[in-house]
């Protein structure tokens, strides 16, 4: 366990994601607080998320709202198609390190726009280095869906590896799983 006396277990973080994801599922606004007090109050005192989600650069995926998390709440990582390398294995390391959070989430969606690129063809540039890590965690799939779990399941592999966290969790109290978000309705589906 970590040396983090506000660190919230994996298993409380990850019940506070699923309420906030059912509050989500009607609002019209993010209940989350983002007032002045709680601006002040992570200035003055640092922030203690609960919980680590690393999903795509999409704007239609918004973990502080799919979540209804205020500031301070979520220590979220973007990045095209969630794809997993040494920095975004850094950002997820410092954040369960050094800020005491135990679960980590990484956050695929439906219609992804990088994982359509990745069963397609004919992506040049940077964005290659992304639809290559991708093409490799798909493989030959077609469906959409399920390419998108493939590709959340290969992101979990390497943070599991990377930071040496079996299925179950390690002995600090770190654990990670996979969700996926459908964007047309708004909930979220823990894999």
């Amino acid at each position: 366990m970590s040396n983090h006396a506000s660190a919230v277990s994996a298993e409380e973080a990850l019940a506070k994601l699923k309420s906030g994801n059912e509050t989500y599922l009607n609002a019209s606004a993010n209940p989350g607080d983002i007032s002045p007090a709680i601006r002040k109050d992570t200035c003055d005192n640092g922030q203690h998320p609960y919980a680590i989600v690393i999903t795509c650069s999409d704007s239609r995926v918004i973990p502080e709202s799919i979540f209804s998390a205020g500031i301070g709440e979520l220590f979220t990582i973007r990045v095209a198609g969630n794809v997993i390398d040494n920095i975004q294995l850094g950002s997820v390391e410092y954040a369960a390190d050094h800020l005491g959070t135990n679960l980590i989430v990484v956050l695929g969606h439906t219609n992804c726009g990088a994982v359509g690129a990745a069963m397609g063809s004919g992506v040049t540039g940077f964005i290659k280095s992304i639809t290559d890590e991708i093409k490799s965690a798909i493989g030959e799939e077609t469906d959409p869906y399920k390419a998108s779990c493939l590709n959340v399941e290969n992101s979990i592999r390497h943070i599991a590896e990377g930071l040496h966290i079996p299925p179950e969790g390690n002995e600090k109290g770190w654990k990670v799983i996979g969700a996926v978000y459908h964007i047309d309705d708004g909930h979220v589906e823990f894999l």
